[in-house]
């Protein structure tokens, strides 16, 4: 007699065949070396256009509920779907990684039915969304920010500068944190709202990095009104609403993440082969380490998730995976320049829609330190595993910047 576990595996089997058969017969073809020295505008098509794709098969939302298309899939199912997409060496949907998750997940899990039924479905279309959050002298205390929101009858009023808004010259909305009134702590006065970024006093600046690339912005607001109905939550509860939208990017997206740098270890024996140095005992020893630590991150990524599908996830274990992943990615990047030798800094062309294990190791090393910072730095994912898993004291605030 047939368990249900055995059926759970034979099922999950089934769609890991499924999702399979379907990326090789969809993903882009070539579209690393199409993505590498181009302007952000053929990355923009292609990323509408996978977009489409994905959406069309119910790839790019099975975290969205049952009702939705590709949605209420288990994290199971999940699982698979991004294990696969990573295996397959998927162009990410950077474009619309606000829009799938940090939007759509604070929708469900905060906004009324209304603005439900007024912002999934737009998104689903291909609505581009940019977040809001850090500005010049509040990132990582986001508490401190500065943007104001002041209510005038039935609108609230902003004023301030936003930064680091990813893709945020192509978005029609922002997930916006402002403060509305004065408190203490800090993090209360905030207030979280939904705003229209082709709105009237919206100004956006791309930021032109020295990797090439223009992904981030700066977002300014001058007399911006946005009414009260895209509040999100009451006035005052906008940072448990923010905590929200920041752990959407959390669980599976590291799992992602991971694999990607797992199935990406084989480009360093293609240096080795390339440089006629695959029996250098040196670099075996440090390609071994490296393999090590990058598999116990994948296993580490891979419990996490195990626990959330258990319903035994505790406060930290996400801190716990996003600190091994970027300390882990962090080692990657540097063998790779230090195995390139000189071919190692030189300047290539950026590669659009990759993540940071493209082979152009410069760039790559560069780029590596976004995951020590966004989504919480390192020092904050820390501070998170002292104080709230460990029971260690707070920080003197004296201390804190």
């Amino acid at each position: 007699m047939q368990t249900n576990g055995s059926a759970d595996s034979e099922a999950l089997s089934a769609l890991r065949g499924e999702v399979r058969a379907w990326l090789k017969e969809n993903m882009p073809t070539g579209w690393r070396e199409a993505m590498t020295g181009v302007e952000q505008e053929a990355f923009v098509a292609l990323q509408r256009d996978w977009f489409g794709k994905l959406v069309g098969a119910g790839y790019a939302t099975p975290h969205w509920p049952a009702g939705w298309p590709g949605g209420g899939r288990s994290l199971a199912e999940q699982k698979v779907i991004y294990e696969e997409v990573a295996r397959a060496d998927a162009p990410r949907l950077i474009m619309y990684f606000v829009a799938l998750y940090h939007a759509a997940c604070t929708l469900i899990e905060c906004g009324s039915q209304e603005q439900k039924d007024k912002y999934l479905p737009g998104i689903l279309k291909g609505e581009v969304w940019c977040q809001g959050f850090s500005e010049p002298n509040a990132g990582s205390d986001l508490a401190s920010l500065r943007t104001r929101a002041e209510l005038k009858g039935d609108r609230y009023v902003i004023n301030g500068q936003k930064i680091w808004s990813t893709m945020a010259q192509y978005a029609d909305r922002c997930l916006l944190l402002a403060r509305s009134g004065p408190s203490d702590p800090p993090q209360g006065g905030l207030v979280y709202l939904l705003a229209d970024m082709r709105a009237k006093g919206v100004t956006v600046r791309p930021i032109h990095q020295i990797t090439g690339d223009d992904e981030f912005c700066e977002v300014f607001f001058d007399d911006v009104e946005v009414p009260v109905e895209d509040r999100i939550g009451e006035d005052g509860a906008g940072w448990a609403v923010a905590q929200t939208t920041l752990a959407s990017e959390r669980g599976l997206t590291l799992v992602e993440l991971s694999l990607r740098m797992r199935y990406a270890l084989p480009r360093f024996r293609d240096v080795m082969q390339a440089q006629g140095r695959l029996d250098d005992p040196i670099l075996r020893r440090d390609l071994g380490a490296l393999t090590a630590k990058v598999h116990a991150a994948c296993a580490v990524a891979d419990r996490y998730l195990l626990k959330r599908i258990a319903g035994d996830e505790q406060v930290g274990d996400a801190s716990i995976v996003k600190l091994c992943y970027s300390r882990t990615l962090r080692d990657f990047v540097s063998l790779g320049q230090r195995m390139a030798g000189l071919e190692g800094q030189y300047d290539v062309a950026f590669m659009r829609g990759a993540t940071q294990e493209t082979g152009h190791w410069a760039l790559d090393f560069m780029n590596s330190y976004n995951w020590t910072i966004a989504g919480g730095s390192d020092e904050v994912q820390r501070n998170i595993l002292s104080e709230r898993m460990l029971g260690m004291p707070r920080e003197p605030k004296a201390w804190r910047l």
